[in-house]
């Protein structure tokens, strides 16, 4: 009953504490599940970050369920998706009650740009929590992917639906032939 009630209150601090979306929720996620109560391991958070980022929905939705499912199944997942969608939902019903009021304030609108710096700065250390353990994997194919689908959105701007097409193709091919590799050793 313990883990149950730590996954919802996780899941509820963290979404309630956060702004700008689900990048931003994911090393907080991770610091939780992985450094601070040890449930996940650090490759694990990787993938499920991977799976979360390419599911259709909202990032921190679905990382939430990834991560309740995980740690105690559909239970958990039910929990967690709970504990991430309430504080969202309670606060734009009440922002809907005084949108007029909040759209014209300019304390509020200092305050908003304000937090989009800070929304950068987690990006940007996602960004480099992930590049770190792809180094680490000492294989040139993740780098070569993460490089490619970079420029291909930055640079050539790709849409980004063909660039998560492709790294899945990719993927899928590397998985395969890793596995036919290891049959055969």
């Amino acid at each position: 009953m313990c883990r149950y009630w730590t996954l919802f209150l996780s899941t509820l601090k963290l979404s309630a504490c956060t702004f700008g979306g689900g990048f931003v929720i994911i090393p907080l996620m991770r610091k939780k599940f992985v450094e601070e109560l040890g449930w996940i391991d650090e490759q694990e958070m990787l993938d499920l970050t991977a799976i979360a980022q390419s599911s259709p929905g909202a990032i921190a939705v679905n990382a939430s369920i990834l991560v309740g499912y995980h740690v105690a199944g559909v239970t958990g997942a039910l929990l967690t998706v709970c504990g991430t969608v309430l504080p969202p939902l309670l606060i734009i019903s009440v922002i809907s009650l005084f949108y007029r009021a909040f759209r014209d304030n300019a304390i509020v609108n200092m305050a908003m740009k304000g937090m989009l710096c800070g929304v950068a700065a987690v990006i940007c250390d996602v960004v480099i929590n992930m590049a770190k353990t792809v180094f680490q994997q000492r294989r040139l194919l993740p780098v070569l992917v993460m490089a490619g689908a970079f420029f291909a959105a930055r640079v050539f701007a790709v849409n980004i639906l063909w660039i998560i097409l492709a790294c899945g193709l990719i993927g899928a091919a590397d998985t395969w032939y890793q596995e036919k590799r290891g049959k055969k050793k």
